[in-house]
């Protein structure tokens, strides 16, 4: 077993932008694809992650120290610190139970995606490892983390179509233990929405306002002037205010190319992937491949509202009674937060932008409860606290509604597990027979 594990260590540590060739070359061969057709894929596809890592690298680098200034600046000031998602996943503990739920999961119909994004399966051992520490039940945690991972991969199924549709993203579903634990909200709001005259009817689409202005709506400009705001409420000078302004707007224009280079490798791999499930398998539907959300934030309406949200988040956990968190590293994770976000709500801005700030209030108010939990689990770990820091949370993974309410049902005893084992399971098997329906009608009509 400890043989096992080290192989998966050794694996995570290659990253992805080296282990995705490999993998997805691997599995191309596999499903019926050319040796060079699938290489050619599965380098591409390396590339683009690389590119794309680059690209949201820069925008956190000009990001973050603008938000700390601008909270030194007007005196702002909480108690928990916002260590990002790179501490988080450090407090995490390594685990190679994503990959058994994944191949259950096909083998039982009850997902269509290969999840391929293994590097991203430390969001579910997150949520066991804060559960771990709380219960001091291993099984649990363990549990906890299988329960996490069974319902995002449910998410992603149900939110593939709507990612090929809006995102244009064809045999791609994005099961990220982040993102895609914002889809009920989401679903909640844009259903409240839909009832309340008048404002069902505002619809503010980002790619009409770029033919409406011209070059003044296009990204690059967008970006530009979004993030010459930004460093302006910081209170850079004009050096610093227009260099972080070109360069969020570079961001804007240079993430979908990258995404598009991603997708360019991945069409290859998942053209075989189709072909080879439905001349094998009459029960099977559409096979997705599992990716991560970063492939997503390219989308305009996703990366603009995510800039206009980033000093609105700083304003609101400083006015919200109660909220100790201080978004400030991982306000870079927010465009990740819409990328499921703005398919569901049909790419409009508004219902986007009104989304994100009730998800924001809630994920902050969800950071601060958990703060001490995480906490624990940081110092179990013997992570360093951050000095002047009473307890500290993550907006990534710190602020997810998932995490939240398992560890929730685990804090209630047996009675709150046995619920979440039965949610997850009904999740599973709804998917399931959601899943041959559809085979059955795909290949009716084949």
């Amino acid at each position: 077993m400890q043989a096992i594990i080290d192989v998966f260590s050794y694996i995570n540590s290659l990253g992805a932008s080296v282990m995705m060739p490999i993998i997805l070359t691997i599995i191309g061969v596999v499903l019926g694809a050319k040796f060079g057709k699938a290489l050619r894929g599965g380098l591409t596809v390396g590339i683009g992650f690389i590119g794309l890592n680059l690209v949201t690298g820069l925008m956190g680098e000009n990001l973050a120290p603008a938000v700390q200034q601008m909270a030194q600046r007007f005196g702002l000031a909480l108690s928990t610190v916002d260590i990002g998602w790179p501490a988080a996943s450090a407090i995490a503990f390594g685990t190679t139970i994503g990959l058994i739920v994944n191949i259950v999961m096909l083998l039982t119909n009850t997902t269509q995606t290969l999840d391929v994004d293994i590097w991203n399966y430390w969001h579910f051992a997150f949520t066991g490892s804060l559960i771990y520490v709380l219960t001091g039940n291993f099984a649990y945690g363990i549990i906890a983390a299988i329960l996490n991972m069974v319902i995002i991969m449910v998410i992603g199924d149900y939110t593939a179509p709507k990612v090929e549709e809006t995102l244009g993203m064809p045999g791609v579903s994005l099961p990220h233990g982040f993102t895609a634990a914002f889809v009920p909200i989401a679903i909640v709001v844009d259903k409240i929405i839909d009832v309340i005259p008048g404002v069902k009817n505002i619809n503010i689409d980002i790619e009409k306002l770029q033919k409406r202005f011209g070059v003044f709506g296009e990204p690059m400009l967008v970006g530009t002037v979004l993030g010459i705001i930004i460093a302006a409420l910081a209170g850079n000078n004009v050096q610093t205010v227009l260099q972080i302004g070109v360069t969020l707007g570079a961001v804007m224009v240079l993430i979908p190319k990258m995404a598009a280079l991603l997708m360019e490798g991945l069409m290859p791999i998942s053209d075989a992937a189709q072909e080879f499930v439905s001349s094998k398998f009459a029960n099977r539907g559409k096979i997705y491949i599992g990716l991560d959300s970063a492939v997503g934030v390219g989308h305009p309406v996703c990366l603009t509202v995510s800039l206009i949200l980033v000093p609105l988040a700083v304003f609101l956990a400083v006015i919200l009674p109660g909220n100790t968190v201080l978004p400030m590293t991982d306000l870079s994770v927010l465009p990740y937060m819409f990328v499921l976000i703005v398919p569901l709500v049909g790419g409009n801005g508004f219902r986007a932008l009104i989304t994100g700030i009730v998800c924001l209030v809630g994920g902050l108010y969800i950071s601060t409860n958990l703060a001490p939990s995480i906490t624990a689990v940081a110092k179990s770990v013997n992570f360093a606290i951050p000095k002047g820091a009473a307890t500290i949370s993550s907006i990534c993974d710190g602020a997810n509604p998932l995490s939240w309410v398992l560890v929730k049902a685990h804090s209630v005893g047996a009675v709150g597990l046995i619920i979440a084992v039965a949610v997850a399971v009904g999740l599973a098997l709804m998917n399931r027979k959601r899943i041959i329906k559809e085979a059955k009608e795909l290949h009716a009509d084949a």
